[in-house]
């Protein structure tokens, strides 16, 4: 935001940011509505930049917009979902090469603590919130700005999946997604692409077949 932004606009990023918040830790459930009057009233604003609030979030991948009908948080189909699977298999892979190359070893160190970090935990949505900074952290230093917001994009479509899915297999019971992250840090550490997309690969490919188990998450 520049320094010289409106004060619509300044309120249409806090009110998105709020927003996106509560639609990325399951507060706003895919499919629900949202009524802009009453985020307008919640938020101390006129409708006006809840409508631009609503249309940041829509490029987000993280509500649908309906024409003269209204906003919902967007929801995919079990088809939908497996298809945005399969291109994070194959960019994700490709970002985490671009960006290794830049990766310094403060970082490694971070994704490594990370990793750890996240074998210990107990709770899933905090397990949610650190799974998605390691992975984006170790995407942080890839000089691929499309890329990265392709990438961006699909995680955020895909956030209430990923929970559904960590609560299907319980984060007590999760030690291959813990070995995944050790895999892809210690291939970070040797600067061995190789091994570091193949552990990706297979992480994701996890999450993507195990949901294919389970329909009902998309009922």
């Amino acid at each position: 935001m520049t320094d010289n932004a409106t004060p619509s606009a300044v309120a249409s990023q806090r009110i998105a940011t709020l927003i996106r918040d509560q639609i990325l830790d399951g507060s706003l459930a895919p499919g629900e509505r949202i009524r802009q009057e009453e985020f307008a009233e919640r938020f101390g604003a006129s409708r006006i930049p809840v409508k631009e609030a609503l249309r940041l979030l829509e490029s987000d991948g993280l509500v649908t917009l309906v024409a003269n009908t209204g906003a919902w948080v967007s929801r995919m189909s079990e088809e939908e979902c497996a298809e945005a699977y399969q291109i994070r298999e194959r960019l994700e892979p490709l970002l985490l090469h671009e960006s290794m190359k830049n990766l310094d070893d403060a970082t490694i160190d971070t994704l490594d603590a990370l990793a750890f970090e996240m074998e210990s935990c107990t709770d899933v949505e905090t397990f949610l919130r650190l799974d998605r900074q390691f992975h984006l952290l170790s995407y942080s230093a890839a000089r691929t700005a499309s890329l990265a917001e392709i990438i961006q994009r699909l995680w955020n479509s895909t956030q209430h999946y990923r929970r559904a899915y960590t609560l299907l297999v319980g984060i007590e019971h999760n030690q291959i997604t813990h070995n995944h992250h050790h895999l892809i840090v210690d291939a970070l550490r040797r600067r061995d692409a190789d091994d570091a997309e193949s552990a990706l690969v297979s992480h994701i490919r996890r999450t993507r077949s195990e949901l294919a188990r389970h329909p009902e998450v998309f009922g």
